[in-house]
Formats: structure tokens, sequence, C-alpha cells
């Protein structure tokens, strides 16, 4: 299921799905340790003696943020229990707290007694072994908590504090848990349970007929007992209304910069590009690590999820943040790059964890019964070309030396080092949808850009090693046209495989991966093989019915729903075609085909602003996670790119 709301400050992160559940708790990183593990945080009102969870079809939910913000502003709206909720949430910018304001109307011609549920089934550090949840007297709050990992859970309306709570066993021993307790709108009072467990408690308000009453629910986090403790003070201290309207201002500032950047697109077009910064944002830790996507409901589908920084997906997310003037993720983002390159072999490896672990690959350690390093080659020099476009955006040449050593050059220079002497391509290695081994038009094109960028960089420090970088991305030019050029089919192989006997059979599959080869630069746009591989690429993989976009490839096997078309049409890959017709226009005119598949990502966006990874070929519902952060990266560096063209354009235009 998607996740339309996501709040995060970099430490915490929250995702809250279409039924109004919490389902993602990282902290206090982003991307590891899920402490809800794909279970939830619920919701439910009792009301006249007839209670729902927000998850239960009688309710009307419109989920949303404010314009501009992280803020949730939500509304519920219950028939039956005769009760509407208005909600703003958000987390703190200063501290690891979630805030809900709940404004509570009845609907009813008599007066009511409400009751507002929340339901807690953590398991701390992704394990419900050895948990604790307790009732707090002195802080009238209920508190999980599991070695350095404590969540004070609590609320507040005019009538006083918690109303009940309860703590017990779950998932165990044949017990269901409190939230089955909360449905009767009472609770047990029991103050302390370990081992599998859960919680709840309530809110109690009286509101008479039309009349508004307001509740407050929050959850703070910290590392021990004494944090949450003044964190809980000090947010009762500010108040819980300053709190939201602080973490407002504060991101309605920051997305200014973005909506600056914009200037004749159509509102929603300009919209989604400031929400997809700030979505964008929830998803990477303050340690550097550019997390994928952090919707867990992905586990249903395998017990893996994508919670991991890919440096290539890291690459391009931080090239966006560069390009739009926010320089301190990209730097935090290149500082946890040269912390987890390998010294031996100084080529990143498939994906890592936030803290810098190497993460879960499926990519075997052999191939054809001999020895094999698993991984994808573009990582590494997609993050060269990332630094480069970070130092032309920063002209901090301090920053780039600390990189320049202990980064550029063994990367580099092992990318040099990693070409076949008999055809000057790239070594066999990974592909960039992780599925095949081979020698890939995608990672050439990536390592052509990657050397290029290494040899800019070493100009900048008086090195030959730029002459050195400069010829083997000329070699590697020529390569990629003599040998990965189809000329009889005027497109790109998608790659060589190569066999037990080092032969290199062509992979015939059209993939819009290709197209890569003008959008990295390592052929120019107008050349006539990319023009062609382009039009190839369109023909073959655009999803030609209502729904639209583009597929990955030919026969694209991951959320296949019909076999009408080659594939899902992904964000990404739409994306791609929207930049090269772009970049590819030589009047204004020849804009209004990207600025249409513009406006296409809006109508395949959630309310919220959220983008998915993929789109169903047939009815349109979001596929796989959602939201994905590499589909808001090249959704916006689609808007910026469109911008910049049409700036150019006009430009020449005057000067005609």
């Amino acid at each position: 299921m998607p996740r339309p709301l996501v709040f995060g400050n970099g430490n915490l992160l929250i995702g809250i799905d279409e039924s109004y559940c919490i389902r993602d708790l990282f902290f206090p990183q982003v991307g590891r340790f899920n402490h809800l593990n794909g279970h939830r945080i619920g919701m439910g009102v009792w009301a006249d003696g007839r209670f729902a969870w927000t998850e239960d079809p009688s309710w009307k939910r419109e989920l949303a943020y404010r314009k501009g913000t992280l803020t949730g502003l939500s509304a519920l709206e219950n028939p039956t229990l005769k009760v509407k909720l208005e909600i703003e949430e958000t987390i703190g910018i200063k501290s690891n707290d979630f805030v809900r304001r709940i404004n509570v109307t009845n609907l009813s011609s008599k007066p009511q007694e409400i009751i507002l549920l929340f339901t807690h089934d953590l398991r701390i550090m992704e394990s419900d072994i050895g948990d604790t949840a307790f009732y707090n007297p002195y802080l009238d709050s209920v508190i999980h908590y599991k070695g350095p990992c404590y969540f004070l859970f609590g609320g507040t309306t005019n009538l006083g504090g918690i109303y009940e709570y309860a703590t017990g066993i779950k998932g165990f021993g044949g017990m269901e848990g409190t939230w089955r307790d909360a449905e009767d709108g009472r609770l047990s009072m029991h103050p302390i349970s370990q081992g599998s467990v859960d919680s709840s408690l309530s809110l109690r308000l009286k509101v008479e007929p039309g009349q508004t009453e307001q509740a407050y629910y929050w959850i703070v986090c910290g590392d021990k007992l004494d944090t949450v403790t003044r964190n809980y003070h000090r947010l009762v201290h500010d108040g819980f209304t300053n709190a939201i309207e602080d973490s407002s201002r504060y991101w309605k500032s920051w997305s200014k910069r973005v909506s600056q950047i914009v200037d004749g697109l159509p509102a929603e077009v300009t919209d989604l590009l400031a929400q997809s910064f700030l979505i964008m944002r929830t998803q990477i830790d303050n340690g550097g690590a550019i997390l994928a996507a952090n919707d867990t409901d992905i586990m249903k589908t395998a017990r893996a999820n994508y919670s991991f920084m890919w440096p290539r997906d890291g690459a391009f997310v931080s090239s966006i943040f560069d390009r739009a003037g926010y320089h301190l993720t990209p730097r935090n983002f290149f500082d946890f790059c040269k912390r987890v390159l390998p010294s031996d072999r100084p080529l990143f490896m498939h994906k890592y964890m936030a803290d810098g672990s190497v993460g879960a690959t499926w990519h075997p350690w052999l191939y054809n019964g001999k020895p094999d390093y698993p991984f994808q080659e573009d990582e590494t020099a997609l993050t060269i070309v990332a630094l480069w476009e970070h130092y032309k955006a920063t002209e901090d040449l301090d920053y780039l030396l600390s990189q320049y050593e202990s980064f550029v050059i063994p990367a580099a220079d092992y990318i040099v080092r990693w070409r076949n002497p008999s055809t000057n391509l790239p070594m066999p290695s990974y592909d960039l949808w992780e599925e095949r081994r081979g020698v890939h038009t995608f990672t050439t094109a990536a390592v052509i850009a990657g050397l290029r960028a290494a040899a800019c960089i070493a100009k900048e420090f008086g090195s030959d090693k730029h002459k050195l970088y400069s010829h083997a991305a000329d070699e590697t030019v020529e390569a990629l046209k003599l040998h990965l050029y189809d000329a009889s089919r005027g497109v790109f192989y998608r790659r060589l495989e190569v066999d037990a006997d080092d032969n290199m059979i062509p992979d015939t599959n059209i993939d819009s991966a290709t197209m890569q080869v003008g959008l990295l630069g390592a052929l120019p746009m107008d050349d006539q093989m990319v023009q062609s591989n382009f039009e190839v690429c369109r023909s073959k993989l655009w999803v030609d019915n209502s729904i639209g976009g583009m597929a990955r490839y030919e026969g694209d096997y991951y959320f296949r729903r019909t076999d009408d078309w080659a594939g899902n049409p992904w964000i990404i890959c739409t994306m791609w075609l929207a930049q090269t017709l772009i970049l590819s226009a030589k009047t204004v005119e020849d804009l209004e085909e990207p600025k249409k598949l513009l406006e296409w990502a809006v109508r395949h966006s959630s309310t919220t602003g959220v983008l998915p990874e993929q789109i169903h070929a047939l009815n349109g519902e979001h596929l796989s996670v959602s939201p994905l952060t590499w589909s808001h990266a090249e959704y916006a560096k689609t808007v910026m790119d469109y911008i910049d063209k049409e700036r150019e354009l006009l430009e020449a235009e005057e000067l005609a």
C-alpha cells in the first residue's frame, strides 16, 4: 500500500498509509530499524456505543499536506459514528517528536462522548523479543523500550490527559493484543508487559452537537528514558501548536528556493516540484545515506525492502539537490561514500545500509563457476560525476580536495584498469536494474561520464592524471560505438553477455536505460545513433493506452500485470523520455510534448504528491514502493531541464 504521507527530519521517519495507519517508524536513522516492521500504530474512534478503526471502510478519508510543507492536513469523516476529524501533524525540526492535533466535530444532533483510541504494535529494532511496554504515571505516558530505543506515547484533551491505557502480550500464546481490548471503548489499565508486547491508550472528549473540540497525540523518541522525559517536558513547555507551526514555517521557507526556480509551467507541475524535494528529504538520513524507499509494504512480496542506499540513486538525487542549491545533503552523501569505499577494490558494492554496512544482495560471488565480484560499476562512476557537479555548483575547492586522493583517484584509476584490453569496454558487472551480468550500454555510458568527470577534477589540481582519464574515456566512446550499437536496427544493445568461453553475445532487448548514452553525454544528444536509439525505444516501450508512460524494457517481469505492453510504465523511464525530448528541442514549440509528460507525472502522483516506482499498465494504480526517491529526483530534473531549455531557446529567438 502506498505511503501518501511521509514525515521526517533525517533522524526520524514516519510513513502513513492510505487507511491512515502509521506503518513505518524509523529511528534513530532513516532506513535502519523500522520499529513497526509491517505492523501499525492505529487510530480508532468510539462514539455512542459504536467503534471503528480508521482502516474501516465506513471512513471517508482525504489525506493531504499543507502546501509547501511537511505538515499533514487531513480530514476523516464517518457517517455511521457521526464524527469528523480534521488532523494536522508533523515531525519536529529540532527534536525527534511527532505531534498530531485533532479537531473532533460532532456531526450528530445530540451531545456525544467521543473516545479516541491509539494502538501501538511495535517490534523494536525489528524484533518482538524482549520489548517492554509500561505506563509511566510521572509522565502520564505509555512508553515502549528496548536497548537504545525509547518511544513515549501520550495525549491530552480539555478533559485531561490519558483517559485509559493497557499494555499486553500480542502474537504469542494466542494473544491478539490490546487493540482488540480497545474496540469496546474501554481499556484494561494493565500497567506493564514484557516480551512480544503492544499497548493502547485513549483520550476522552465531550462534544456538543455541531461543535468541535481539540485533542493532541504525540510520539517522543529517544535513546534512553532521560532523553524522552526531557524532550516530553520541552514539548509541553513550548506548546504542541507551536511545534506544528514551527515545522510548517521551516519547511515552507526551505521549499521556497525550489518554487523560485520555475516559471511558465502549470501550477500543478511546479507544486509537485516543491513537494518532490520535501518528500525526497524525508527519505534521506542525516548521516549521508540517501535511501531508495522506506515503504515496507514491499515485504509482502519478499522478506526484503528498499531501505538501502544505492550509490547510483544517491548520485542522481544529490545532483538534483545541488542544482537546486541544497548543498549539505550532497556533501553528507559524498562523505558517506568515501567512508564505505572498499580499500582493496575501490568500486562500490551493490547497496548499503544507513549505518554504512553492506546491504543484502542476490548477486553471486561466482559466475560460470569462476570467482566474480558482484557489483554494479555504474554506481561508482556516477558518484564521481555527481561530485564534479557538486564542485561546479559550490566552487568549494577545499572540499573537492578532501575527496580527491581518497575517493576520486583510487576509483577512477580502477575504472581505467577495469576494461577489456581487447575492446576497451568495461569488464562485466551487473546492470542498473540489478538483474543481469554483462557489458551494458548504460554502464559504459556511465563509465565514460565518470572518467570525464575525473579528468576535470584532476585538471583542477594540475595533475597529469587528467590525460589518462580523458584518453580512457575517448577509447571507451569508440568502443561503445563499435561494439554496442546495432546499426541494422538503429538501436544500442542492452548489453553484451559474456559466456563461459568469454564470447560476447549481443542482448537485443530494447531497454530505456540506453537513452542515457545521450543524457549522460557519452555521445552528443544530436548524434545520429542517440536519436535513432531514442526513436526505437519510444516506439517499442511506450504504453499506448489511456495510462501511457514508458516501460523499462521489453518483457519486464517485475510486477507485470499484462502482456499487452512491454511492461508497466515507470516514472523514471518516462522522465528520461521527456529529458531527451527537452535536450533535443530546437524551438520552444518542441517543448510541448515534454510538458505533457510532466503533466502525465502529475496525474499519476497521489493527491499528496507522492510518486511511485511504477504504475499499473491497465488501471494506473501505484505498484511496488511509493514514494520512490529516484522517481521524485527524475521528475525534478525534468522540470529543471525544461526551464533551462526554454530560457535558452527564448534567448536564442530574441537574438535572432
